[in-house]
């Protein structure tokens, strides 16, 4: 029996986090309802974020309050999440994907680990065919151009057999001045990579879209749908109504200096 089609929206505009992590939270509990019907859809969400600074779960209150405060002054926002993973950033010039899909589709029932490995191979597959560029091996979640470059990073949830969150990968070089703020994802001495640094040549955002929806097709075994406003529904609303945050948060933040 052939799997169901991932649907998959990209949003033009960088959006806030907070009501990204709604949305996906609404469309997961989406999801649980229409499940027991075999109605639910598969979704893949793909965007930029407006500068945010976001913490992993196992990071308390405590330990980042003094980084709360130093990272907001310089613009940013600031949330601690349910994904694995510590303290990351997000922002204009970088790809943030969201997969929400029921591993429980696949048979035998998708593993985390599976799943997450799947999506490293995803990003390693992009950069080699799109752009030539050829990740390191390393122990640690993530792609890394080498030793101490870091591209891309990983942390995702699973809940009910339900995934959310998921991947970052710096397209432009607007995310590394503000990567330079932070110990990234735990990992000292450690830098920011992107494919305009790799490559010494202008990237867009907008112009990787196609292609790595493409591979995470391939990857996942998965045929791959866009789905917009138009969907109608509660699918539909959901994503215009997102459209229009993006469009009422207005300008943000330029990159602070290094």
């Amino acid at each position: 029996m052939s799997l169901p089609p991932i649907f998959y929206h990209y949003f033009r505009l960088p959006l806030p986090y907070t009501q990204t992590l709604a949305l996906q939270e609404r469309l997961h509990q989406l999801q649980l309802l229409q499940r027991r019907d075999g109605l639910h859809k598969d979704i893949l969400l793909l965007l930029q974020h407006r500068p945010v600074y976001t913490a992993g779960r196992r990071q308390n209150e405590p330990t980042i309050r003094d980084e709360r405060t130093r990272l907001t002054s310089i613009g940013a926002d600031f949330l601690t999440t349910t994904r694995g993973g510590e303290l990351t950033y997000h922002g204009p010039g970088q790809i943030v994907g969201y997969p929400l899909l029921d591993l429980s589709r696949y048979s035998p029932t998708m593993g985390a680990r599976d799943y997450v490995c799947r999506m490293q191979k995803t990003l390693e597959l992009h950069l080699k065919e799109a752009h030539a560029i050829t990740p390191i091996p390393s122990g640690h979640t993530g792609v890394f151009l080498d030793a101490t470059t870091k591209i891309a990073s990983i942390g995702v949830q699973v809940r009910h057999r339900l995934t959310s969150h998921g991947f970052s990968m710096n397209i432009t070089r607007e995310p590394i001045s503000w990567f330079d703020r932070i110990v990234a994802c735990g990992l000292e001495g450690v830098n920011a990579g992107s494919v305009e640094t790799a490559k010494d040549k202008e990237a867009n955002v907008e112009d990787e879209i196609e292609g790595l929806v493409s591979r995470f097709g391939r990857l996942y075994e998965r045929e791959m749908v866009r789905i917009g406003p138009e969907e109608g529904g509660e699918i539909g609303e959901a994503i215009a109504n997102m459209e229009d945050e993006g469009l009422r948060a207005g300008a943000w933040p330029i990159s602070p200096t290094r």
